[in-house]
């Protein structure tokens, strides 16, 4: 248990960032362009940093944690497969949401597409993001903090809930997206010493015996392989194929959408100018999937010596509720072990993860439904200091909500897998929107749809018909295949956007490719005045494989050094200094991209 000391130091970082984002509450309820966008001043480097603390919540080493103790550290390609989603934002969609100027990604609808199917889908998906889908992934975030809260605080999880919201929602209602980017800088340093101090002293304890005493332990020696096993098919097919050649461009997952998207659409939507929303989200991808990783891994790995089995924590942990014991609680069951002061720090950061993330979900969810659905559709004429208060109304109701869901979740690992399965097969939209000007808003009304059904269907229905039984990689599939399949076939039996609607964007947005030859066609027949873009994606795929290689060879280098391979972790450097140069080389030469 905390003693006065970690007490101490838990407030006094909670009230720092409470006074941050009380700080610069005056500034951002100018209007709503300050309240969701900041005025659309942010550096790179500042909104980089922003979306790392969003992913780092309370929850993300808990799920990570529960990855490896199930199916070691090759089990993460179910998440770094993202990655390659990530890099193609990076190189081909960052600079075009930019040149966007919409004031949330869901404005784009009515830009991209035409009629009022295009209004509908706007509409839709800010209720059905900015609500139903974003309380989901607030409740699990939540979830971490019932977890944390019950083991090292004793605090039931409405206690957990009450408090952790009551700060969250504070700084986030009166400061908007100034006041979450701000906080989030202090709030990711915190978590990354607590994270990294916290797998030092855990690591060293004598229990555990130092790196390699750990590395070669009986319990952790078959979990450290960064490729599953090939000759163990399902485990192979199911954590690296499957991720690798379907998820990351075929699934629509909050903070790896492809194309963009969420709340990393609204920091590059924030940012100076084009080249910043570039290196923003560029700093994010290097940092989330490259950096971050090794500590909970670390302390991952050491959990299966000190709690082997699920009854180990239950055991040491007996006034925790039996519903909420599962592998991602041996992260904070390790953390009991950290002494006064780190612990403090530790718990701090964690919380600090915590309200970073649901700070940024609540301003990205009260955009949709404040600025898409009211001003759109509701108050037309809403004056900027009505759409301020119904943003900050918004904010609240979004998290009583989310911590109501969060007393009846149970698991991250599921509740990501959830979310994946709904999100089946829409991803491709979200790629070829920019680049194929057949696709319109039936497409993504269908995508949406379809998916949405598919994931209903094996979730609840499928069991009760059949006596077979589709593993969570089967589903996955089927519901990429049947959702694809189903919005190209409405693609093609809709009329396209209005060629109006298509020129405007076109030259706001400047796109590039053959996909968009077929419109250029239509225009010149129609006389309508656009500017062919010219250019090559060569540029493009280029830095954004060389971007992919220095995230994976660095994710990997440090895990060689960690193993003590010195050899390996010596040819990972020169690849890593080699892709970096190659990289700053093209980047250099294609500025203009």
């Amino acid at each position: 248990m905390l003693s006065f000391f970690d007490w101490i130091i838990v407030c006094f970082f909670t009230l720092i960032i409470l006074f941050l984002g009380l700080i610069v509450s005056k500034k951002s309820s100018e209007n709503s362009k300050e309240y969701f966008l900041s005025g659309r001043k942010l550096p790179w480097w500042l909104l980089g940093i922003s979306m790392v603390a969003t992913t780092f919540s309370a929850d993300t080493p808990n799920l990570v944690t529960e990855i490896v103790r199930k199916d070691g550290i090759a089990g993460n390609w179910q998440w770094w497969a993202f990655s390659l989603t990530g890099m193609m934002t990076v190189f081909f969609y960052a600079k075009l949401w930019r040149r966007s100027k919409v004031l949330t990604d869901l404005e784009f609808y009515e830009k991209r597409y035409s009629g009022k199917e295009a209004a509908f889908l706007r509409a839709f998906r800010a209720i059905y993001l900015g609500l139903f889908f974003n309380v989901i992934i607030m409740a699990s975030v939540s979830l971490a903090g019932i977890k944390i809260g019950g083991l090292l605080l004793d605090l039931s999880p409405v206690e957990c809930v009450f408090f952790t919201s009551i700060f969250t929602v504070i700084y986030s209602t009166l400061g908007g997206l100034r006041s979450v980017i701000f906080t989030d800088f202090i709030q990711f340093i915190l978590a990354m010493i607590g994270s990294i101090w916290a797998c030092i002293y855990i690591v060293s304890m004598d229990e555990i015996g130092g790196l390699n005493s750990l590395i070669t332990h009986s319990n952790v020696e078959n979990k450290l392989n960064f490729f599953p096993n090939i000759n163990d098919y399902k485990s192979f097919f199911s954590l690296f194929i499957i991720p690798i050649a379907v998820q990351w461009w075929s699934v629509w997952y909050p903070g790896s959408e492809p194309g963009g998207g969420g709340y990393i659409a609204q920091r590059m939507l924030s940012a100076k100018n084009e080249n910043h929303a570039l290196k923003a989200t560029l700093l994010f991808n290097v940092f989330h999937y490259a950096l971050r990783p090794w500590p909970w891994i670390l302390i991952a790995l050491s959990s299966l010596i000190v709690f082997p089995e699920l009854d180990d924590i239950s055991k040491s942990f007996s006034h925790v509720d039996l519903n909420v014991i599962g592998h991602d609680l041996a992260y904070p069951a390790m953390l009991s072990n950290l002494p006064s002061g780190l612990l403090g720090l530790m718990l701090a950061s964690l919380i600090a993860a915590l309200m970073s993330t649901l700070s940024s979900h609540l301003n990205w969810g009260s955009s949709y439904l404040t600025l898409d659905f009211y001003n759109r559709f509701i108050n037309k004429d809403a004056t900027e200091n009505q759409i301020v208060n119904v943003g900050k109304v918004s904010t609240v109701l979004l998290m009583i909500i989310s911590s109501i869901i969060a007393l009846f979740l149970d698991s991250a690992l599921s509740a990501f897998k959830i979310l994946l399965q709904i999100g089946a097969g829409t991803g491709l939209i979200f790629i070829l929107r920019w680049f194929w000007w057949r696709i319109n808003a039936y497409t993504e009304i269908t995508g949406m749809i379809v998916s949405f059904l598919i994931a209903l269907y094996f979730e609840f229905i499928h069991d009760l018909i059949f006596s077979f039984k589709f593993n969570t990689d089967e589903q996955l599939i089927i519901g990429v295949f049947i959702t694809t399949f189903s919005w190209l076939i409405v693609t093609y039996l809709t009329k396209p956007t209005n060629l109006i609607i298509l020129s405007d964007f076109y030259n706001l947005v400047k796109p590039k490719g053959i996909g968009w030859n077929g419109f250029l066609k239509l225009a010149k027949q129609n006389n309508i005045n656009v500017k062919r873009q010219k250019g090559s994606f060569i540029p493009n795929f280029i830095s954004m494989l060389l971007g992919i290689v220095i995230i994976y060879c660095s994710l990997f280098l440090i895990g060689f050094i960690i193993y003590s391979n010195f050899i390996a972790s010596l040819i990972l450097f020169f690849i890593v200094v080699i892709s970096i140069l190659l990289f700053i080389r093209n980047f250099q030469l294609n500025s203009n991209y």
